[in-house]
């Protein structure tokens, strides 16, 4: 494992060296004092296992293919955002948007995450030990979001084909978002779900959530409220 010290707060050059850009073929990278910078461990591409060890700042893992990122503290805004594959973790608490956008892999959040978690995520798969803040979900249109904790007001607001997988209770659920009948098909889903994520929870204390399938087309009677 190559050890990288982020002292001089240079997040290109240590971004170019996890992106391999030079030429490089380590497999695993560790990363000290990152002191909340932005941007870290940003577009890797490769099959590499990156720790980071303290709290960072935005978009950390943003647009991350095939690598595996733990971020052992908390992140900022928009973590893995726009995550096409891999995975990344994070220990602690995440700030605003988590997974935004996400196409694909699986992000973990090991302590909470603030609002609008999963917006417009399009086939990620977010997993939160904790809770969410308003509006998790929001125009989310394939993925799977779960929540063992509690949801804010507006959960999947406006979402047309993700699943909402909850264990504790919502603030209030978004528009044209409903409660759906969790089989034991869902169960098992997100049993293997939880098994990736490394969280000890039983499917059977969740509930799931979805579209309702109304907001796809224009309806002249609800013109007043367009």
């Amino acid at each position: 494992m190559e050890t990288i010290d982020l002292s001089d707060g240079d997040v290109r050059a240590l971004n170019r060296r996890l992106q391999r850009r030079d030429g490089n073929e380590e497999t695993a990278f560790e990363v000290h004092n990152p002191m909340g910078g932005h941007a870290l461990a940003a577009g890797l591409m490769h099959d590499v296992d990156v720790t980071i060890k303290g709290h960072v700042g935005y978009y950390c893992g943003g647009m991350n293919q095939e690598a595996r990122i733990t971020i052992e503290g908390n992140a900022g805004t928009g973590v893995a955002e726009n995550m096409m594959s891999g995975a990344v973790r994070v220990t602690g608490d995440a700030s605003q948007s988590a997974g935004a956008t996400g196409r694909g892999g699986l992000l973990v959040i090991g302590g909470n995450a603030s609002a609008r978690c999963g917006i417009s995520m399009k086939g990620i798969d977010i997993v939160v030990q904790g809770s969410v803040g308003h509006n998790s979900a929001f125009m989310a249109q394939a993925g799977r979001l779960v929540v063992c904790g509690d949801a804010e007001d507006g959960l999947g607001d406006s979402l047309y084909e993700a699943v909402i997988y909850l264990r504790g209770k919502a603030g209030g659920l978004g528009a044209d978002c409903i409660e759906k009948e969790m089989t034991d098909a869902h169960r098992a889903d997100l049993a293997a779900l939880l098994d990736r994520a490394g969280i000890d929870a039983d499917p059977a204390d969740f509930r799931r959530y979805g579209s309702a399938r109304e907001l796809y087309n224009f309806k002249i009677d609800n013109v007043g409220s367009y």
